[in-house]
Order: structure tokens, then sequence, then C-alpha cells
């Protein structure tokens, strides 16, 4: 299957749009994890803060990131969002320990 490329868009700018998208969990105010995926991670942390986020989110601010992967495209960011998402909480912070990012 190939994409079509709007007229102004060469086949560079459409292969760095292709790239740079990010997995990542946020740990809610009251401990759970949410997790999603962007490809600008400060922009999206920002939106889940002012309560412009996913509907999970709006309710249990603030957020803080506490994961992050970056992946090749976004159907590799789908694929490793829904693989996060089916892990056990136990094995999810096992993941952002591994990570090092701070919790």
């Amino acid at each position: 299957m190939t994409a079509t490329l709007p007229l102004d868009q060469t086949k560079l700018e459409y292969a760095l749009y292709m790239v740079g998208w990010y997995v990542y969990m946020v740990q809610c105010a009251d401990g759970s994890l949410y997790t999603g995926i962007t490809k600008d991670m400060e922009s999206r942390v920002s939106l889940h803060n002012a309560g412009r986020g996913a509907k999970y989110t709006r309710a249990r601010r603030p957020v803080e990131l506490v994961y992050r992967e970056m992946v090749s495209g976004r159907g590799a960011a789908m694929r490793r969002e829904c693989a996060i998402k089916q892990l056990r909480p136990i094995a999810k912070r096992k993941l952002i320990t591994k990570s090092g990012e701070p919790e």
C-alpha cells in the first residue's frame, strides 16, 4: 500500500513526517497510568494537563511523563501502544524503571 503525497509535500518531508512518533505513559494524580502516542511529547503532556488531552486524563490531572519510547512510524507506535496497554500494571512499572525516566 502506498501513500499519496499532497502536492506541496516532497518525499523527504513525508519521510520525516513518518518517523519521530513516540509511545508514552503518563502517571495521573491518582497514581494510574495512561498510555498514548504522539509526535510532539511536550505539547501532548501540556494538553493533558490543560484538560484538552484524553478524556481519561481530564479528571486525573495533573499528569507527569514517566515513559517515552521513539518508534519508526505511526503504525509502529499504535502497535507498541496496544502491546503496552495489554501489560499488567506491575509490568508497566518495570518498563518505566528500565527506561530510566523519572517516576
